[in-house]
């Protein structure tokens, strides 16, 4: 039943060559075939002779359940074999997450309890720079990976697409961002840890998407997410220097 109900799309897919076999990364025609009368068949690989995608059976908790242990086949399923336009919003989410945890640590930091409207209003106005400080650091941190890549491997980004896959597939792979909310609100003494976590889980991810995506081995990804990280903390210095609140 789930398979028919995504025909349609893979179908479409299909027409594009957009599918990937999850265990070598090779091109693959079809997912599945439709015997018709309910009879369907997962397609077999023709490079590693396995089936080409396994999680069009899965029910979507277990294929997240997979995506969060970084497995690699869940990361292909998702990236190549579906169709997931969410990674525009998930970003804007993430960086609002990002937004609100900075401008809850400045109240903290700050003694004034006034309820004046100007009061009021200049912390919110903290809150929209905080997003935009979290919005510029972001883009810089992604500028660093493209830069990396393009350098070391530029037959790997030629064209646009090549650039928007891997940018859809960073920007998916930062949900880890999401845990944020709930770091805060249950606040603990280990809340500074739980966030550290938070960040290398989320790095992590990064690096298995850019895998994933390019068909690369673990050092390269990782040495982009290092310079994406230095480019990342020079914007912070300069905030920091500019006498902004980071």
């Amino acid at each position: 039943e789930a398979l028919t109900g995504r025909g349609v799309l893979w179908r479409a897919m299909a027409a594009l060559g957009a599918y990937r076999c999850i265990e070598c990364h090779g091109e693959a025609a079809e997912l599945y075939r439709d015997y018709q009368r309910g009879v369907l068949r997962i397609s077999i690989c023709k490079s590693c002779q396995k089936p080409v995608d396994k999680y069009i059976e899965y029910d979507p908790v277990i294929i997240l359940i997979n995506a969060i242990l970084c497995k690699t086949q869940a990361y292909r399923h998702i990236l190549f074999n579906t169709k997931i336009n969410i990674h525009g919003k998930l970003c804007i989410f993430c960086l609002l997450c990002e937004a609100y945890l900075r401008w809850l640590q400045l109240q903290d930091s700050s003694q004034n309890i006034d309820p004046d409207d100007l009061i009021r209003y200049a912390k919110e106005w903290d809150f929209y720079r905080m997003f935009g400080i979290a919005s510029l650091e972001q883009t810089s941190f992604l500028l660093g990976i493209f830069i990396t890549l393009w350098w070391m491997r530029p037959e790997m980004l030629k064209t646009k697409s090549d650039f928007i896959l891997l940018l859809k597939a960073l920007l998916l792979s930062s949900y880890g961002k999401l845990l944020l909310i709930p770091a805060v609100i249950w606040e603990h003494d280990y809340t500074p840890l739980c966030l550290a976590f938070i960040k290398v889980f989320v790095l992590i991810s990064n690096s298995q998407a850019i895998r994933v995506t390019l068909n690369l081995n673990r050092m390269l990804p990782w040495l982009a997410i290092i310079f994406g990280l230095i480019l990342e903390n020079g914007v912070v210095c300069f905030f920091q220097k500019m006498g902004w609140g980071v």
